[in-house]
């Protein structure tokens, strides 16, 4: 059992999932489209599947797990006949840390960010790697000196880290890809058919999706949770905290709340939520 509570490690999952997602937004999109890449989906896959290797699109896939089937297909192995995945690890870091420089501004140049940049790293590279594939890609990688980048780096592979498990738990739920998505929809208030990873698919196979959500009672008649499915919902985000958990044992509680409070402010400018 971890040495911390699962609501300091759930701040942890939404701070490193502002710091990591700073990948998917402009500057290193462009600096994708700079080498080659037709698309931000062509930069998405080249730069997250990269770890990997020039794996087929099915083992991607299968890693990913919550895209529509044909997907991933459509830019792998596309993207190696253009930038190799070595190639693709740089652009990624280099446009990443670029755009979270960009986004937290004075903070990237403040004293205490080498010590954050350390204990977070420190923590994203003591897991156990087993049943993780893209956790354990990424700690292949060299880590780093660059503090922003360094940073940056620790939180993508917290992020995998948890994502990997988040996977797990939702496989032994028998929760398939297109289904998380749909229950992640209705937990932010939306409509499957409103929610950007989910809107775009042809109406007959989301609408089977939900069809199965709904006979195993997890949604009901008008599409919204049920309380099982609210249930089943929160007992899957519960599970992959405590899965997510292994990382920060290598920190005191002293080190892991100073993390925490260090890393509040960045936080706050990538979110505007003070």
């Amino acid at each position: 059992m971890s040495p911390h509570s699962l609501a300091k490690i759930h701040t942890m999952f939404e701070i490193v999932e502002a710091i990591g997602t700073v990948t998917f937004s402009e500057v290193p999109n462009e600096a994708f489209l700079a080498v080659g890449m037709r698309d931000y989906w062509d930069g998405y896959f080249a730069g997250r599947a990269a770890p990997l290797g020039t794996a087929p699109a099915e083992v991607v896939h299968a890693v990913f797990y919550n895209f529509a089937d044909g997907e991933v297909a459509r830019h792998i192995p596309w993207v190696w006949g253009k930038i190799t995945p070595q190639e693709a690890v740089a652009v990624r870091e280099q446009g990443s840390a670029a755009a979270l420089r960009q986004l937290i501004g004075e903070l990237a140049d403040s004293p205490g960010l080498e010590r954050l940049a350390d204990l977070a790293t420190r923590a994203a590279v003591s897991a156990p790697a087993e049943g993780r594939p893209l956790y354990a890609g990424l700690r292949a990688l060299d880590v780093p000196r660059e503090p922003v980048a360094k940073l940056w780096h620790a939180a993508t592979l917290l992020r995998e880290h948890r994502g990997d498990g988040h996977n797990a738990v939702l496989l032994a739920h028998g929760i398939g890809g297109t289904e998380a998505h749909v229950l992640l929809a209705l937990t932010l208030g939306m409509k499957a058919e409103e929610f950007g990873r989910t809107h775009h698919l042809p109406g007959a196979r989301l609408a089977r999706v939900i069809d199965g959500l709904r006979r195993r009672g997890l949604v009901d008649g008008d599409g919204e949770f049920t309380d099982v499915g609210r249930r089943t919902r929160e007992r899957i985000e519960t599970l992959t905290d405590e899965r997510a958990a292994p990382p920060y044992d290598a920190l005191t509680a002293d080190e892991l709340d100073e993390l925490i409070t260090g890393l509040e402010p960045i936080l706050a400018a990538l979110t505007g939520h003070p």
